[in-house]
């Protein structure tokens, strides 16, 4: 089962996607913020993909996690997403999906990265 990490500051929206996924047949992890993401992705081997939120509260943004996530855990997708603007660059082979999203939309996104489904 592919093991995403999600990360958005808002309980409502983070919870909500996460049943969303876990519905569609993914193991979902859960943070808030971008120190808490790599804390998750130091302690564990097996995450598959990131969905984050760009605009965080704390010294990292999600675009800033993006780029790190990048460098530091080459093999683990990335999709940004927030509710302003498109950001003119984003992480090499990072999806961007604006909010507000469909969870069709974002489950399908999510299966189109090889080996996830």
């Amino acid at each position: 089962m592919p093991i995403v990490l999600v990360v958005e500051d808002e309980t409502l929206i983070r919870n909500l996607v996460s049943e969303e996924l876990s519905d569609a047949g993914f193991e979902v992890l859960q943070v808030g913020n971008a120190s808490q993401a790599i804390a998750v992705l130091e302690a564990r081997q097996d995450i598959h993909l990131l969905f984050t939120d760009i605009d965080m509260p704390g010294s990292m943004d999600g675009l800033k996690l993006a780029a790190a996530v990048r460098d530091r855990w080459p093999p683990v997708h990335i999709i940004i997403t927030t509710g302003k603007a498109r950001p003119m660059t984003i992480p090499a082979n990072a999806l961007f999906i604006p909010k507000p999203y469909l969870t069709r939309a974002l489950v399908s996104a999510m299966r189109t990265f090889d080996n996830m489904c």
